[in-house]
């Protein structure tokens, strides 16, 4: 090969590779319509939580009008049931939830006699009644009902056994080994609940 034909092509091949290296101020341009911009999609999932504990959400006035419109034996105790929930650190709005699905508050059952807001089994500190029903303690008033289903709650439920939500406490509380509808039991307090906080009262 002549020098001069060895000398152009490696001045040919210097220029190609510096256009490599340095291609220049004007890259090529990509024409932005033909792509699709990815947007994922954003999933928001309230979880429906219902842990007792906490200041009350509704008012003793309330829990009268709810026990009025129901015309419970215990009408006219709100402040009561309402006083004890702050004492115990337990919202109310739960207590009557609870006082509704046991007896509809206190018209039905065996809560006619015991004065029981949640239909507790026999007890070493009450009377038991109905023992061929395998039992139920007699409370001494409906405001000592109320009393002892908060300690019960607060003292065993929170306090030894850790349970403190809805869906924690009513499967031990009421278990379906015992005939109960658990996830009904759920589902019923929770819509009470719910129907309570928004401040309706319905029959």
């Amino acid at each position: 090969m002549k020098k001069s034909t060895m000398a152009l092509v490696c001045a040919v091949g210097l220029f190609l590779a510096v256009m490599l290296i340095h291609p220049g101020e004007s890259p090529a341009r990509v024409d932005g319509s033909h792509f699709a911009v990815y947007q994922p999609t954003v999933y928001s999932i309230h979880l429906r939580v219902y842990p007792v504990v906490g200041k009350s959400t509704i008012s003793a006035a309330f829990i009268n009008r709810v026990l009025a419109a129901y015309h419970s034996p215990a009408a006219g105790l709100g402040q009561q049931m309402y006083d004890l929930g702050v004492k115990y650190g337990i919202d109310p709005v739960y207590a009557l939830a609870f006082f509704m699905h046991e007896s509809l508050f206190g018209t039905t059952g065996e809560a006619r006699k015991t004065q029981s807001l949640g239909n507790e089994r026999c007890l070493p500190d009450r009377p038991c009644l109905d023992r061929q029903l395998d039992g139920y303690a007699q409370m001494n008033s409906w405001v000592d009902g109320f009393a002892h289903w908060y300690t019960l709650i607060r003292t065993l439920y929170i306090g030894k056994w850790h349970l403190v939500t809805v869906d924690q406490i009513i499967p031990v509380y009421a278990p379906q080994a015992d005939g109960n509808d658990v996830a009904g039991y759920i589902e019923a307090v929770k819509q009470a609940v719910d129907t309570w906080r928004s401040g309706r009262v319905t029959v």
